[in-house]
């Protein structure tokens, strides 16, 4: 199309000499070009006071020229009334994503079962582990110094679990001020101080305790250091034979004597057991009548209490207070455990490390067992004694018919047998001592 008059316009080859006067020009629509959004260094008043950002301004503006034209683009495409929402000329600014934990369409809502499912995984795995790694430790600090397998001619096996728990009155690392504080004296070496015998089977768990001045047989034995034979030794004591050749001796005896098959041993010195009463913060007790004894140090009024690891060692340990003497104090032996392992064996104690650290590290340092018993074992010798005290359980002193020569204690063979024959076939211990 040409906008140009076609009857001589001046530059058109018109004859005449002068020029025509000058014409309008009908204005030429420029083609659309997308208007782009203004960068962040666009948009702002130059030259003016304010310089705050206005999204509706262009560089264009700012300069003082206007292309002439408007694009028209709505970003997001709403219109109202066919006009452009926004101010401006008449463009809306991008919309951008709203930020974090705002939520809608840009961020998917977090997906709370798959994390609570992680973090499950996470606290079984550190759990397993923090057990494994305990576990570890506490086997490495065992004691497993006792050779059983040096006994010799020993009973079968019965049905059910036997362990021969022992505390001697060993002072090895105790220093004079604890041996005094304790009233444990100074001798040299270590004799058994009390001695009993824990079944653990599915009819029920019994504790036998065994006088140390009762009287038996010594039956021969092969030395555990020296690997020589020694003949039987009638008419004895039965702590004589700790005394003579230690743990290996002793478990023969009681063998020889009972007939019943020893599993396991466990022992434990004064230092270790007063140790562990206070790693667990003392162990609570209903003493029913009050005593005192000055040998011991015991002074106990009647009534339910908690005994810290020197009034433990005391209550255990007196006999001179009792009219039957060694009798009643293997009694009070037998219910001390029984509520030291009510405690110990809490979900308090061994899922608190704050609790189960001091008191493996307090028993295990002194705690001598035999080669066979694992840490696994331990935890059900203490698992039985817990049965016991909760009532499920039977504790006695092994049947007595009278006494013997030196104040020593004879057995009760007959009521000895049926006790024995109950326990290997896992029967429900009916036998009742006589004291």
């Amino acid at each position: 199309m040409n906008d140009w008059p076609e009857d001589g316009g001046y530059g058109r080859g018109s004859a005449n000499s002068q020029p025509e006067g000058p014409r309008r020009m009908s204005h030429v629509q420029r083609p659309q070009v997308p208007q782009q959004p203004p960068r962040h260094d666009q948009g702002y008043q130059q030259g003016s006071g304010n310089q705050g950002y206005n999204p509706n301004f262009t560089q264009a503006q700012g300069s003082g020229y206007d292309s002439g034209y408007s694009s028209g683009q709505v970003y997001g495409g709403a219109q109202q009334g066919g006009a452009p929402q926004g101010g401006g000329r008449g463009t809306v600014p991008p919309q951008y994503a709203p930020g974090p934990g705002a939520g809608g369409p840009g961020r998917p809502a977090p997906d709370w079962r798959k994390r609570i499912k992680v973090g499950s995984i996470v606290l079984v795995v550190a759990v397993t582990a923090w057990g494994i790694g305990t576990y570890a430790w506490a086997s490495s600090q065992m004691r497993n110094e006792v050779d059983l397998s040096k006994v010799i001619e020993r009973p079968s096996e019965g049905d059910c679990t036997t362990y021969l728990i022992v505390g001697s009155d060993s002072r090895e690392g105790m220093s004079a001020e604890e041996k005094k504080k304790l009233h444990t004296g100074s001798a040299e070496g270590k004799r058994t101080d009390s001695m009993m015998i824990l079944a653990s089977c599915s009819s029920g768990n019994t504790m036998v305790s065994l006088p140390r001045d009762s009287w038996v047989t010594i039956p021969s034995f092969v030395g555990s250091e020296s690997g020589k034979t020694y003949p039987a030794r009638g008419g004895s004591k039965l702590n004589a034979a700790y005394a003579m050749d230690g743990p290996e001796l002793l478990v023969r005896t009681v063998e020889y004597n009972t007939g019943l098959r020893i599993d396991h041993y466990a022992e434990i010195g004064f230092a270790g057991f007063a140790n562990i009463v206070d790693a667990l913060g003392g162990v609570e007790l209903n003493i029913e009548k009050g005593f005192k004894d000055k040998k011991s140090g015991a002074n106990f009024q009647a009534g339910t209490q908690t005994l810290n690891g020197e009034q433990a060692l005391a209550f255990v340990r007196t006999r001179y207070a009792f009219a039957e003497s060694d009798l009643q104090r293997t009694k009070n032996q037998q219910k001390f455990l029984s509520a030291l392992a009510n405690q110990a064996a809490t979900p308090g104690t061994i899922l608190n490390p704050f609790a189960l650290y001091p008191t493996l590290g307090a028993g295990l340092d002194t705690l001598i067992v035999d080669k066979d018993m694992s840490l696994y074992d331990l935890g059900k010798m203490f698992f039985a004694m817990k049965g016991i005290n909760s009532g499920d359980g039977k504790s006695m002193n092994m049947p007595i018919s009278g006494s013997a020569p030196q104040g020593s204690l004879k057995w009760d063979m007959p009521k000895v047998k049926q006790l024995v024959q109950q326990i290997q076939n896992d029967e429900k211990v009916t036998v009742e001592s006589n004291r």
